[in-house]
């Protein structure tokens, strides 16, 4: 591994790559600290210190590195870049355009691209008047009496919306740069980055809370789940694929034998983003209603993240959205008619429609076991917060960060192998 690192940085163009990667890194947790103009930094600060619960916004604080409570130019993060190409995707099942964009080729997929960044303007607008109006109204803060907006002019307030607005453009820009010019995919980067940054202050409050013990069990099960995570990431059913020989012109073609690689979760972390953002709905429209009223109080009741009532609804709803956004990625039956077209076939299947029809029933096993195991990544960290003695607004990591920090790490050495291998050098995995 220490090789490893050394034949990286000796590699000039594997170490300008690293160091730019840094570098964009850098500047993006550095405008997290930057504060909007119009907002009471010191006030801020005493808000935070006086938090004490979870709030319903604690997901897109986690993606933009804690920026979002200090309402900083860069307090959307890259949540509304996650969000627009989530809704992407998904409108490919609704409008068949957005399908034939998909299907065109790095034609469509830029056009696709296009579409995600207008979108995540449109999101970041709205985000932000969002946030802002919690913040005007005290809810952002809801333990603290004092006012975190300095200046309270409408004029202002459109500055502030204005000013996270470009933010938002600022890190997809960062992302984009990092993705053309250094290493690994930007956007997953800079959600790692986010993550990271924040476990560390996280664990040294729960140390300074006299709980050295629950730190330290803490490193241990993430250490534990993350080598099963790089366990479960790593499986694949491979499907065996023989193309026929063909002869076109004075050559010959196929022959040859292949796989076709299926993942155990094929959905990624996409479920678990899902199902936190669905469940925070309720409790951020009970916000706005009548304290007094039965249905707040019903909703306040049983949607706290440590209820079992939250925690079964947030297994099924993981379960739901792994199945589905795995028919939205892998379609059988455009596998099984690209095989035919260029005659390949599974041994034992005949092309067209028994090969899909055993596509989709090895994928539904496949799927089944890994939408349990996203479930148990999911609820773990939730279920430890009673034997550590903690609350909700303590545990330093959940699924959601569990699955992206070990998945992005996966991703990020695996290029970095690639380039290595190319330098005809060693590899981490090696």
């Amino acid at each position: 591994m220490l090789s490893a690192f050394a034949q990286a940085f000796r590699t000039p163009d594997l170490r300008r790559k690293i160091l730019f990667t840094l570098f964009i890194m850098a500047m993006f947790r550095l405008g997290s600290f930057i504060p909007t103009p119009g907002v009471d930094s010191q006030a801020i600060q005493t808000c935070l210190a006086q938090q004490n619960e979870a709030s319903l916004l604690d997901l897109v604080n986690l993606f933009s590195g804690g920026a979002m409570m200090q309402l900083s130019i860069f307090a959307l993060g890259i949540m509304p870049y996650i969000t627009a190409s989530i809704i992407i995707q998904l409108m490919r099942v609704v409008i068949p355009r957005f399908e034939d964009l998909h299907q065109e080729g790095q034609t469509g997929q830029a056009k696709l691209t296009q579409y995600t960044r207008y979108l995540t303007i449109f999101l970041g607008i709205l985000q932000s008047t969002t946030t802002l109006s919690l913040a005007r109204s005290g809810q952002l803060y809801p333990s603290c009496s004092e006012s975190v907006i300095a200046d309270d002019s409408v004029m202002m307030f459109i500055m502030m919306v204005i000013v996270m607005m470009a933010g938002t453009g600022v890190i997809m820009w960062l992302g984009e740069l990092i993705t053309e010019r250094g290493i690994g995919n930007g956007m997953s980067l800079l959600i790692f980055t986010s993550i990271i940054a924040q476990m560390p202050s996280q664990l040294l409050s729960i140390g300074r809370a006299g709980k050295w013990g629950s730190v330290l069990a803490i490193i241990v099960l993430l250490l534990v789940v993350a080598i099963a995570v790089v366990y479960i990431e790593q499986a694949q059913r491979r499907i065996p694929v023989q193309y026929a020989k063909r002869m076109i012109g004075r050559r010959q073609y196929g022959g040859t034998t292949t796989y076709i690689p299926l993942k155990i979760n094929m959905s990624g972390v996409i479920p678990v983003i899902f199902a936190s953002s669905i469940l925070a709905m309720p409790t951020m429209i009970a916000q706005f209603g009548d304290p007094s009223a039965s249905w707040v109080q019903w909703i306040v009741a049983h949607f706290q993240p440590n209820s079992w009532f939250y925690l079964t609804f947030y297994g099924l709803m993981t379960l739901f959205f792994a199945f589905f956004y795995t028919a939205i990625t892998f379609n059988p039956d455009e596998v099984a008619d690209n095989m035919k077209r260029y005659g390949g076939f599974i041994p034992g299947y005949r092309a067209g429609r028994p090969t899909a029809e055993y596509l989709r029933y090895v994928i539904n096993r496949i799927t089944s076991a890994g939408a349990l195991y996203l479930v148990i990544i999911a609820l773990l960290p939730s279920l430890m917060i009673i034997p550590l003695k903690l609350t909700s607004g303590q545990m330093p990591f959940g699924g959601t960060t569990l699955l992206i920090i070990v998945g992005v790490g996966l991703q990020t050495v695996k290029e970095i192998n690639t380039q290595l291998q190319q330098h005809h050098y060693e590899g981490f995995l090696a």
